[in-house]
C-alpha cells in the first residue's frame, strides 16, 4: 500500500491542482483537520529532500567532470514524487514480495526506512540486505540519471521483502525532471566517452511507458530504448 505526492519546485502538486502558498490546503492528500499537522510535516520533509537531492546532483556532476551546476539546473524546475509505503506482515513471507525486483525509472531515490528493514539490493549476483541505520538515508540511482550520465552510473536493482510479524513503513522521495525536459547527457561527457548510449527522450515518455505499457523491472531502460525508437511508439 502506498500514498503518492508530487513535488515541483517548492509547491505540492497532485491531481492537476497546484498549491502555491507556504501553508496550503492539504485536502486530497491528508483529509480532515486531525491530519493537518501531519501534512505540514510532509511538506517540510519534501522541501528538505528536494534540497538534498539537488546537492547530490552537484556532487554527481563533479564526479563526472562536468560543470557542477549542470544537473542541478536540469532538476530545479522538476516535478518530483514522494511516496509513503506500508507493508503489512505476512504469515508466509517467503511466498510474497512487498515490491518485486526493479530499477526505479526516476533519476534519484532518497529512502527513509524504519527499523524493521526489508530493502534488498542485487549485488555480486546475490540479494543483499540493506540494514536500517539510525539517522541514515538510502540513496539509489535510477534509470533517468543512468541515461543522463551516459551509462556511467548504473541504476540500482532492488526489491522490498515483508516480515512475518512486523509492519514496515518507508518514505521514498523520487527526483524527476520536468516532464517536457529532454533527457540527454552533457556533450562534454559524450565526447570523452566517444558515443551515446541512449537516445533523447523526455521524462513524460518514460513515465508513460512504465505506466501504460511496461511494469518497471530490471530491464526497463533497455526495453524503453527499443520502444522509443520504434515507429510504433510515435503513433501511440
Amino acid at each position: 500500500m502506498s500514498r503518492r505526492f508530487v513535488w515541483p519546485k517548492q509547491d505540492l502538486v497532485g491531481a492537476h491542482q497546484e498549491l502555491t502558498e507556504p501553508v496550503v490546503d492539504l485536502e486530497g492528500f491528508f483529509r480532515g483537520k486531525d491530519f493537518e499537522q501531519t501534512g505540514l510535516v510532509y511538506l517540510k520533509y519534501c522541501e528538505a529532500m528536494k534540497g538534498l537531492s539537488l546537492s547530490i546532483m552537484e556532487l554527481l556532476a563533479i564526479s563526472l567532470g562536468v560543470d557542477r551546476g549542470y544537473y542541478r539546473s536540469f532538476f530545479e524546475d522538476g516535478c518530483s514524487i514522494m511516496r509513503c509505503n506500508f507493508y503489512p506482515p505476512c504469515q508466509e513471507p517467503g511466498l510474497t514480495l512487498g515490491t518485486g525486483p526493479h530499477r526505479d525509472p526516476t533519476a534519484l531515490t532518497i529512502l527513509h526506512q524504519d527499523q524493521v528493514g526489508g530493502l534488498e539490493v542485487f549485488s555480486d549476483s546475490v540479494w543483499q540486505t540493506v540494514r536500517p541505520r539510525q539517522n541514515a538515508l538510502v540513496i539509489n540511482i535510477g534509470d533517468t540519471f543512468m541515461a543522463l550520465s551516459n551509462g556511467t552510473y548504473k541504476s540500482c536493482l532492488h526489491r522490498a521483502v515483508v516480515t512475518k510479524y512486523e509492519e514496515r513503513r518507508s518514505l521514498a522521495f523520487f527526483l524527476c525532471p520536468k516532464e517536457d525536459k529532454v533527457v540527454r547527457p552533457p556533450p562534454d561527457l559524450v565526447c570523452n566517452q566517444g558515443r551515446r548510449m541512449y537516445p533523447d527522450f523526455t521524462w513524460s515518455d518514460l513515465l508513460r511507458f512504465t505506466q501504460k505499457y511496461y511494469r518497471a523491472d530490471d530491464a526497463t531502460l533497455q526495453n524503453f530504448t527499443k520502444w522509443i525508437i520504434s515507429p510504433k511508439s510515435a503513433s501511440l
